[in-house]
This record gives structure tokens, C-alpha cells and sequence, in this order.
């Protein structure tokens, strides 16, 4: 968990260096509709775009991360999200029921295997205005995200080793 979109992008620059597989990454962060400017996602020639006053930030990541969603969340409000996430995200809506009270973010988070207390930290921090920042996949591959993570001190960092298909 990030403080500031700035953190966040670091942190992801910083594996994008370091050889990290960005398929095995994710980031989410509430949107900004405060703002006087236009806000929208569009497709362009094959790539989705983002217009707003996060462009700077998301435009790349959508670039560089596998996949990408925008959602309007019960009590968080509206929520980007960029790499498989969002897939997971998508999937686990129609099993919603079975998670009970989780949001859809929630119910992707819980879905791939991080504990309730973990999600609803999530679902807080986001509610905040953090960014998170999900690295996924082998012990291998998350023990490295890890490593180099470990370089750079994050203000409020958490992991936890996440079984995956790859």
C-alpha cells in the first residue's frame, strides 16, 4: 500500500528495472472525479487510453500491465485498475454472493487467495486514496518483487505469498 500515486509509480519502475515480469504485476488506486477536467477511457488504435488528470501515471501502466478495468465500488466509489487483477476482479463478480459482504475488488483480492483481514485492508486503504501495488505469481517470482521492494522502504508495504498458475 502506497501513500501517494508517486510512491506507487516508483515501485513499479523500480521492478520494471530490475528485470520484473510486468504481466505479474498489479496496481490499483481510487479515481479522482474532484477534478474540473474531463475524465475517460477510450480505445485508440488498439490500446485503451486514459484522459484525465492521471494520465502521466495510468496511460503507461496500461501499457506495460496485463489487462485493465475501471469500476465504481460500493463505499469506495470508482477504482482503477491496471494488470490481471482486474481479470480476477471480472471473474469473481459473478460468485459475489459466496463472498458476502467483500467488494468486487474484495472478492478478486480474496479469490486468489489473501486473507479476509488482508482484503478489507485493501478495501480501506483504497477508500483512503492509496495506491496498491500487487506483485503475483511463483514463490520465485514474489520472493524477487520482494527483494527489490525491500530496497526501497515503503511507508505502509505488505506481502504475502500467493499461489498462482504461474
Amino acid at each position: 500500500m502506497y501513500e501517494r500515486q508517486e510512491d506507487a509509480e516508483r515501485v513499479v519502475a523500480r521492478l520494471r528495472s530490475a528485470g520484473f515480469d510486468m504481466r505479474k504485476l498489479s496496481v490499483v488506486g481510487k479515481e479522482d472525479l474532484g477534478s474540473q477536467q474531463v475524465l475517460g477511457y477510450y480505445r485508440d488504435g488498439g490500446r485503451i487510453k486514459y484522459w484525465g488528470r492521471s494520465e502521466k501515471f495510468w496511460g503507461p501502466l496500461w501499457g506495460l500491465l496485463d489487462g485493465w478495468a475501471f469500476f465504481s465500488v460500493p463505499g469506495i466509489g470508482p477504482v482503477v485498475v491496471a494488470g490481471p487483477l482486474a481479470g480476477w476482479m471480472v471473474a469473481s463478480l459473478s460468485n459475489a454472493v459466496i463472498f458476502g459482504e467483500l467488494t468486487a475488488l474484495g472478492t478478486g483480492l480474496y479469490s486468489i487467495g489473501i486473507p479476509q483481514d488482508q482484503v478489507l485492508l485493501c478495501e480501506s486503504a483504497l477508500r483512503e486514496g492509496r495506491y496498491l501495488v500487487l506483485a503475483h505469481g511463483s514463490a520465485s517470482a514474489v520472493s524477487t518483487a520482494k527483494e527489490i521492494l525491500g530496497v526501497w522502504k515503503a511507508p505502509q508495504a505488505a506481502s504475502r505469498r500467493l499461489a498462482s498458475n504461474g
